[in-house]
């Protein structure tokens, strides 16, 4: 530099795990796309903020010679390539539709221009229509990309995330309508939150933030992820994280009736109006209690132990006003801890939380302790139970006139019964499998497990 400058000179330690991008530094004249004065390197790096918030940084070195910052640029650029997990090409797939239309601003504004900068190439498709990724996913070249990434709420990241599991289905010659021992899935997924609520971000992300969701999927961090399959006895439904019958599943099936209401609006008024017509479902639950591997101190081998009866199904009958089925702990900004803080991503476990018939108070106290830190478990009408697979099955509703009774015999018929898996609405009038299947797929992200162990260590000192 100019020897008349006077510099404070600073160190500083930059790890190559945490650079995801290198650039020659020039500077062109307005208009001017190549050439231009070598000015050095810029090196783009991740660095962690508060929150589990990411942020890309760019640091500037400068150095005038041409053969120095080509050395240099090559050499950087040997190590980047060395990191095996971080993807060269996505399929995106971009739902226009998610909460306030804001998934094609959020990817074009701020996830398009980082993958661009690590040098991703990627294929885009903006989704047109309920099943558009479903249908596109099941036919394109998957093995040209190295992750599939959708934009989106929920609802978008679940229909994507079975087909990628439907897809490894088909590619390894199962028969779709019947999957015991599903096969994983080839490629990881990335969740760019987009949604209303984005329970998936928030549980690997521990944030609803485009920008650090981004940056998980540009840096490579993968988090394998247990799913559920959901079937009926003659055919799979879909495959699945988490899902609520009863009340969760009757307020989503209201406020879909009102899609012409903007989506805070409806999703208000759908939660209003079925509280206030609360009224329980009748029905049959069937459990089988998690298996957990232990060590067999005596004979050296690996045994297991059973939470409940020996290798046997459990069934509890009644009145409930929502079953609730998770195998991730499902946070969102109205449940820092989690609908079901007791479960994780990856541990072969789903928890299977019961509320029983009770006053409208008591329910209400029951939803609000979610948004604190009270226990929203601690009701003597609240079960909760850590199960490998459940069974539900819906009851008619006794005590009905002839008149009345048929009507219901209809409308189980038709398949009026509404689930909601992953703010996804289904319906369905026969039972409900619903299998745990451990680290099924790829997420990018990490463990949210993690975050929590440094909050709370953070918290202590």
């Amino acid at each position: 530099g100019d020897s008349s400058m006077v510099l404070q000179v600073q160190e500083e330690i930059i790890e190559m795990k945490d650079v995801f991008s290198v650039k020659l530094k020039r500077r062109r004249f307005a208009g001017q796309k190549k050439g231009g004065t070598l000015l050095g390197i810029t090196i783009f790096t991740c660095l962690s903020k508060e929150e589990n918030k990411l942020t890309d940084c760019a640091i500037h070195l400068n150095n005038l010679s041409e053969d120095h910052c080509q050395s240099w640029f090559r050499h950087l650029k040997e190590i980047l390539n060395g990191f095996q997990n971080r993807p060269k090409s996505l399929k995106v797939f971009v739902n226009p539709s998610s909460h306030k239309r804001e998934a094609t601003h959020v990817y074009y504004e701020q996830v398009a221009p980082l993958f661009k900068l690590a040098n991703i190439k990627t294929d885009v498709t903006v989704t047109e229509y309920e099943g558009h990724a479903l249908s596109v996913l099941k036919e394109c070249e998957l093995q040209a990309f190295d992750g599939v990434v959708c934009v989106g709420g929920d609802g978008s990241v679940s229909e994507v995330a079975h087909g990628l599991l439907l897809r490894a289905q088909i590619d390894a010659g199962k028969d779709t309508d019947c999957i015991s021992q599903p096969v994983r899935a080839r490629i990881p997924l990335g969740v760019i939150p987009a949604g209303s609520t984005n329970i998936l971000a928030h549980t690997l992300y521990g944030i609803k933030h485009a920008v650090t969701a981004t940056l998980h999927i540009v840096m490579g961090h993968v988090q394998p992820v247990d799913v559920c399959t959901f079937s009926t006895p003659s055919k799979l439904l879909r495959f699945g994280f988490s899902a609520m019958f009863g009340f969760g599943a009757r307020t989503l099936a209201l406020a879909e009736k009102h899609r012409w209401m903007p989506s805070s609006q409806r999703k208000d008024f759908a939660f209003v109006k079925t509280l206030a017509d609360l009224k329980p479902e009748e029905c049959e639950l069937s459990f089988l209690p998690l298996q957990i591997p232990q060590e067999d101190s005596h004979e050296d081998r690996i045994t297991l132990l059973y939470l409940g009866s020996k290798d046997q199904w459990q069934k509890i009958q009644g009145h409930f006003l929502n079953v609730s089925i998770m195998a991730i702990p499902c946070l969102c900004s109205m449940a820092p801890r989690g609908l079901a803080p007791n479960t994780r991503l990856n541990n072969g476990s789903m928890a299977l939380i019961v509320v029983q018939n009770t006053s409208r108070t008591e329910f209400i106290k029951h939803l609000k302790r979610y948004t604190s830190v009270k226990n929203q478990f601690s009701f003597p009408f609240v079960e909760t139970y850590t199960v490998q697979e459940v069974k539900v099955q819906p009851r008619l509703k006794s005590g009905l006139d002839a008149k009345e009774n048929t009507c219901v015999n209809a409308a189980s018929a038709e398949g009026n019964y509404p689930w909601n898996i992953d703010g996804d609405l289904m319906k369905e009038a026969s039972e409900v499998h619903i299998r745990v299947h451990p680290q099924l797929i790829d997420l990018y992200g990490v463990n949210t497990d993690d975050l929590e162990t440094v909050q709370a260590t953070c918290n202590c000192i």
